[in-house]
This record gives structure tokens, C-alpha cells and sequence, in this order.
């Protein structure tokens, strides 16, 4: 049974009662350079490689999940290409390996990866074989804009990490402060999130998390921002895309919240040492946000207990809309979760990610998508597109 949001109202925040978010050097000069973002958009990327050849890869990638390590930290909602070898048997190895073993070893699966499959998932694959192309102007205008939401009730403390441990040993303490700000103050944002579901170590990051008091009693709300360029709101494509993001991350919580952590499971997909101490700075900020850690096991152990202190997520989520030119609101999706169908998207995706089909198009009356993807010269799609004569909504 699901129940409607209750009403809320803007929460204020004393300076002096900000919680601290701590995030490596690497994030602190990704987020100045979203903001720096002024430059003009770079042309669309030209490929040259046969389109075949992507075929014959997908058609290989048939094995199932790894625990295998990569090189390099991991990252919550990044995605990337994998450096290593290009010896010719170095490459016969890798083609033999599924996308999610190739590409998301010591990772974990992203949400972003779960709903960009559901928009295209030959795009996904190009990005994941020849790199994702630089980013919009518009995306990082969003990316800005989210930083600026998120330090309206966080305040970012910029430290030094030296080992993946102490990677996610931040990850984890900002889920505590984040989920200890939510209990007593009714709303924290860009809260990490690290889970195991579907035979799959999932990771995100939530925008936003409200708790109003209501007559219903202390429900969290999930809640994400979308920025637009044009003052419209988008079709119902854009619209599901925002749906199941949201619904992944409801999916995730409610897991974390109810079930016991799989640490052991949880180092070892990541080839981490729980005994592993950790850098000085860490140290210290955990202390003074109030739990005192000397490893990374200690960390999770708190991880645990604050999860255990949550109640489940609102059945009913929300999906702002903003225009970036001026941040004004054009209008919110307020919808129900619908875990079945949830589940069937989970599913249909990690067939594409662990190899046991090729990769989809979307259907005919979406292929208006092709007109914006950076992949269209290379793609079968477009050709079959064009013959059809589809027109963007």
C-alpha cells in the first residue's frame, strides 16, 4: 500500500551545525572543474572502427560475474575504460570476459549504468570500448548545480587518500554523518550508497533524502533533481529513465536497512583489507564526527549499526525538474514504486552486462535518441533510422 508525500517545508541550517562531508583531492578537482565548465561543447567524436568487430565482442562475452581486481580505486556512479596490456593475448583473455568483468571489476555496478542500459544499451556498449565522450555543457551545468544543493546542508572538507581503502572508508563515513543528519535534521543529500543485490555489488549516489513527520510516522523520502536546458518538461522516456534511477535507489536502501551488511563479501569483491589502517586524516575526521576508527573494518562496523537505525524508504518518490538558467522549478513526477517491474529492468539489464545477449536498440518510436548520441556514425542503428524516417518527440 502506498500512501502520498507529506507535505514538507524547506529546512534551514545553522552554519555552525553543518555536518562535514570529507572527499579526496581527485573528487574536489572534478567538482571545481564543473563549475570552471565554460568552454563550448567539443564537436562529436569520430570513430573509426568496424561496427562488425563490436558484434563478434558481445558474441564472446559469455562468462559470468568475477571477483577479479583491476587496477586503479574505485569509484561510486563513474564509468571508464579499462587500461592494461594490448598484447594479442592479453586482448584474446579480455574478449572472453563479460562487460561487468572487463569493465566493472573492484567497482561494483552503478546505478547510472543500470539506467543508461535501459536508454540505449548499444551506446553503453560503444562508451565502455572506446571511452565515454567529454562531457556536455548542459551535464556539467547538472553536475554544478547538484555540488551547489549538496553544500547548502553539507560543508566539504578536502582530504588526502592513499589506498582504496581510505577511499572507501570515505564513502562509508559520509553515508554515516549523511544518515545521521537525516535522523535529526529531516534531510541530507548526495548520500553514497554500497550494496549487494541480484548476485551484484551495486553503487550510487542519492540527491536528496527528506523525513518529514507525518501521521503515517517517519518514512524517507528519495528524491533526485533534473536540470533542463529548455524550459519544458521531458517525455516519457526521459521521464522512466528518472523512474527506475530512483527506484534502484529505494531498491538499495530498503536492502541495506533490512538486511545485514555482507562485509566479508564486501571486502573481498573489492579486494580490500579490513585491517588495513588508515590514512591519519581519515582518522581524524571519523573521530570527530563521533565514531573513532583505526580500520576500515572498524568504519564498516558503524556503517552497519547506522544502517540498522533506518527505516525503510517511502513508497511514493519524487523527480524534480529545474531549468539551469535559472533554477526555477517547471514541474515534479510523483509516482508509486513498482518493484516488479523494477526487478524485470535489474534483470533484462545485467543479461546485457554479463554477456548472455548482445547488446539491444532502442525500439522504433525511440530512435529519435540517435539524433543526440555521439556513437551515431558508427552504429548499425542509424542506418536502419534513417530508412525509416523517425523524427524526434
Amino acid at each position: 500500500m502506498t500512501h502520498p508525500l507529506p507535505p514538507s517545508s524547506p529546512s534551514t541550517f545553522d552554519d555552525n551545525k553543518i555536518p562535514t562531508e570529507i572527499i579526496s583531492e581527485e573528487e574536489m578537482a572534478l567538482i571545481e572543474a564543473a563549475f570552471a565548465a565554460t568552454r563550448p561543447a567539443l564537436p562529436s567524436i569520430q570513430f573509426h572502427q568496424n561496427a562488425r568487430s563490436i558484434r563478434s565482442i558481445t558474441l564472446l562475452a559469455k562468462r559470468g560475474l568475477s571477483s577479479c581486481t583491476q587496477s586503479g580505486l574505485p569509484d561510486i556512479e563513474d564509468s571508464g575504460r579499462v587500461s592494461g596490456s594490448n598484447s594479442p593475448d592479453k586482448k584474446k583473455n579480455r574478449v572472453a570476459e563479460s562487460f561487468l568483468q572487463r569493465f566493472r571489476r573492484r567497482r561494483g555496478l552503478s546505478v547510472t549504468d543500470i539506467t543508461g542500459t535501459e536508454w540505449c544499451e548499444k551506446r553503453i556498449e560503444f562508451e565502455l570500448l572506446f571511452g565515454k565522450p567529454k562531457k556536455s555543457q548542459a551535464m556539467k551545468a547538472g553536475s554544478a548545480r547538484h555540488v551547489a544543493l549538496e553544500e547548502e546542508v553539507i560543508k566539504r572538507v578536502k582530504v588526502r587518500v592513499g589506498s582504496a581503502e581510505d577511499v572507501w572508508a570515505l564513502k562509508f563515513i559520509n553515508f554515516i554523518v549523511g544518515a545521521n543528519q537525516l535522523l535529526f535534521d529531516g534531510l541530507t543529500r548526495e548520500l553514497p550508497l554500497v550494496g549487494f543485490a541480484d548476485g551484484v555489488w551495486m553503487v550510487g549516489i542519492i540527491d536528496e533524502i527528506r523525513m518529514p513527520v507525518s501521521e503515517t510516522g517517519r518514512f524517507p523520502i528519495l528524491v533526485d533533481t533534473k536540470t533542463r536546458v529548455q524550459a519544458t518538461l521531458p517525455g516519457e522516456p526521459q521521464r522512466r529513465n528518472g523512474r527506475l534511477q530512483l527506484m534502484c535507489y529505494k531498491y538499495l536502501w530498503d536492502r541495506l536497512v533490512s538486511e545485514k551488511f555482507p562485509m566479508q563479501k564486501f571486502f573481498d569483491f573489492f579486494s580490500l583489507n579490513p585491517n588495513s589502517i588508515l590514512s591519519l586524516e581519515i582518522r581524524e575526521n571519523a573521530e570527530k564526527s563521533g565514531f573513532p576508527s583505526q580500520t576500515l573494518s572498524d568504519i564498516v562496523r558503524y556503517f552497519g549499526n547506522s544502517c540498522s537505525l533506518l527505516p525503510q524508504a517511502h513508497d511514493q518518490l519524487l523527480l524534480r525538474y529545474e531549468l539551469q538558467k535559472d533554477e526555477s522549478l517547471l514541474g515534479e513526477d510523483e509516482f508509486g514504486y513498482d518493484h516488479d517491474w523494477l526487478k524485470g529492468q535489474i534483470k533484462s539489464c545485467l543479461e546485457f552486462w554479463v554477456g548472455e545477449r548482445e547488446a539491444s536498440y532502442p525500439p522504433m518510436d525511440e530512435r529519435w535518441k540517435c539524433r543526440f548520441c555521439n556513437f551515431a556514425s558508427l552504429c548499425p542503428a542509424t542506418t536502419e533510422t534513417k530508412s525509416q524516417g523517425i523524427r524526434s518527440p
